[in-house]
């Protein structure tokens, strides 16, 4: 269960399964994109796969065992955390799995190592379209701003006490799982008061959620440009559009959506085996 150190002093921890061609997975989450939200996943890469592959679980910086600096949050930040991830392992390629914001690093990995990236599985991308606005996503983070601002810094840090996950608890804010392991960064973070912490916050949400229709990561044209074979599980709800899904399999040159009802019950043993042909089609 190896960790690696980047060059801002954050600590990355991975573990592997299984053995065969490379599949790194990219957590849904959210903030909380860690190996243990696949066990709540639908499908769960880590276990469904790794008879066949060389299976990748990773948590992102600020989730999990991911430590991180109190900084606001960029994409080109964790693609560069999960090459590294592969650089560590000796591996020049590998396929991905993304679930949830999973999917948006998938598409900005294809963006800054095409080369990489062989395939992409994304399972309930997220995005914007019609049905929803940055306001959806921005809505998370309100609690920790209240509560800063009502009740300081020491408020946030006693609701990380009390429970870290960030996606259970919006109060404890994105940095929730270091301020409940580590005192020095709970006082770090005291000593920047409200407003500052209010300010961090802001600009964590700005980064993760910017106003970039449709896909936060990347642009349009990107995704137009994208040469990574995709296969897209479309999902349904305000933060997973199905037309969000629906248009990065018009944008990417090699992309292809399954039904919306491809996790149902009745259906997810013959999605778990078309992901699993996909992949070995895919595989160098």
């Amino acid at each position: 269960m190896p960790d690696i150190e980047r060059p801002d002093g954050a600590v990355i921890h991975y573990e592997t399964f299984g053995a065969g061609y490379p599949l790194l997975c990219l957590a849904p989450g959210g903030v909380n994109s860690e190996i243990a939200f696949w066990q709540v996943s639908a499908i769960n890469p880590l276990r469904e796969l790794a008879d066949e592959f060389l299976v990748i679980g990773m948590d992102q910086r600020h989730a999990g065992r991911s430590p991180a600096p109190a900084a606001p949050f960029s994409y080109a930040q964790t693609a560069g955390d999960q090459l590294a991830v592969l650089d560590d392992l000796g591996l020049e390629r590998a396929h991905a799995y993304g679930g949830c914001i999973g999917v948006a690093y998938i598409l900005r990995l294809a963006r800054e190592a095409p080369g990489r990236i062989t395939a992409g599985v994304g399972q309930d991308p997220v995005g914007l379209d019609e049905t929803n606005s940055t306001a959806t996503f921005m809505e998370m983070f309100r609690p920790t701003l209240a509560l800063a601002r009502e009740g300081g810094v020491g408020a946030v840090i006693e609701a990380a006490l009390a429970n870290p996950v960030f996606m259970a608890n919006n109060s404890a804010g994105p940095f929730a799982r270091r301020l409940h392991d580590d005192a020095a960064f709970r006082a770090e973070l005291e000593a920047l008061g409200a407003e500052g912490y209010a300010a961090l916050i802001e600009a964590f949400a700005d980064g993760l959620w910017p106003d970039r229709a449709p896909y936060f990561s990347v642009d349009e044209a990107d995704v137009r440009a994208c040469a990574t074979p995709l296969l897209i599980l479309p999902g349904s709800d305000p933060f997973h559009p199905t037309g969000v899904a629906e248009r990065i399999c018009r944008d990417a040159p090699d992309a292809r959506c399954l039904p919306v009802d491809c996790r149902e019950e009745a259906n997810l043993a013959d999605t778990v085996a078309e992901i699993r042909r996909f992949l070995r089609e895919r595989t160098p």
